[in-house]
């Protein structure tokens, strides 16, 4: 039995909660979220399943007192910077990390010092901090990592993710401006609050796989506009508005493009898919038609990773450190 501490009962954390309790192997004994509201609340009944007998506590140490914990799921902020301080507490108490910060899914470019510090502090604990989920984390690096096992050769990799986003958590659907308009999108593109974070990171995920040396990586965000009026998110989006968002990541070796991540998620989005395009010998296509739902797919790898968690050695490690994870019951 695996005995979790979950840290973050926001709409990800909840959904892990729920979705963990049918794992007959996943136990949580322990709960932390910094909203005072949820203070001594039943975790089970935060996250609308049955009691659990676990009080939420705004204190890590109150929340993990002598409890005998094996793994944290850690699903609180997108930044390696903000979340850095988190990992660094929990690893003092000799507990394993899982946890789904977009940018620590592959820091050792962008984010190289906080990396190596946490690499250093989670070594020194001897406990294991591992970035995941869904996007980064899987469909746009990892998997496309996996496809060139069977590559003679690699010329070229494309990966597609086209989002149905009216299906998606309220959070997401904000995060993708959902509702503005054109103006209010482009201000908060500048401000750094509206973008899918992690697709630089996915880049070089995939880059330090294929052992390529970028010389450029790029991106661009823009507006998906809606062509008509739309119900089907969480709010009401008259045309003309804001209906998501569609991002374009490169990276160049030698001036040559050599890694191309499409992302595009919106409620206005009529033929979601995953894809995975490698140019090669051979050439590959792999293509899952109507696209991984986001919500239930970073779920269920965050919980199937603590399967394999107790299999690495400590530090800071990313998917492509990770044995593969599986589906377990």
């Amino acid at each position: 039995m695996i005995k979790i501490l979950q840290v973050g009962v926001g709409p990800l954390g909840k959904k892990i909660v729920k979705l963990g309790t049918r794992k007959s192997n996943l136990k949580f004994v322990a709960a932390v979220d910094l909203n005072e509201n949820l203070e001594g609340k039943d975790l089970g009944e935060v996250c609308e399943v049955e009691k659990l007998g676990v009080k939420i506590r705004n204190n890590l140490a109150k929340a993990v007192g002598k409890k005998k914990i094996d793994v944290a799921v850690l699903t609180t902020v997108s930044s390696a910077k903000a979340i850095a301080k988190q990992v660094e507490a929990i690893a003092k108490f000799g507990i394993n990390i899982v946890t789904t910060c977009e940018e620590l899914s592959y820091p050792w470019k962008r984010h190289k010092a906080i990396a190596k510090k946490l690499d250093e502090i989670c070594k020194k604990h001897r406990v294991v901090c591992l970035a995941t989920g869904v996007n980064p984390g899987f469909m746009m690096d990892y998997l496309p990592c996996a496809l060139t096992s069977i590559n003679f050769k690699v010329e070229k990799i494309k990966v597609l993710r086209y989002q149905n986003a009216s299906f998606r958590r309220i959070p997401f659907q904000k995060k993708i401006g959902v509702g503005l308009t054109r103006k209010e999108f482009n201000e908060k593109v500048r401000n750094g609050i509206i973008r899918h974070v992690g697709l630089p990171e996915s880049i070089d995920m995939i880059a330090a796989c294929m052992n390529w040396k970028l010389d450029k990586v790029t991106e661009t965000i823009k507006p998906v506009i809606a062509k008509q009026k739309l119900t089907n998110g969480f709010t009401v989006v008259e045309k003309g508005m804001v209906c998501g968002v569609e991002q374009t990541g490169k990276g160049y070796v030698d001036e040559k493009e050599v890694i191309r991540l499409h992302f595009r998620a919106s409620i206005a989005e009529k033929e979601p898919l995953d894809a995975v395009e490698i140019k090669g010998v051979p050439n590959i296509k792999s293509v899952i038609n109507g696209g991984v739902n986001g919500d239930v797919a970073t779920s269920a790898i965050t919980l199937n990773a603590l399967n394999v968690i107790d299999k690495m050695t400590p530090g800071l490690k990313t998917m492509l450190d990770t044995p593969v994870p599986g589906c377990k019951e």
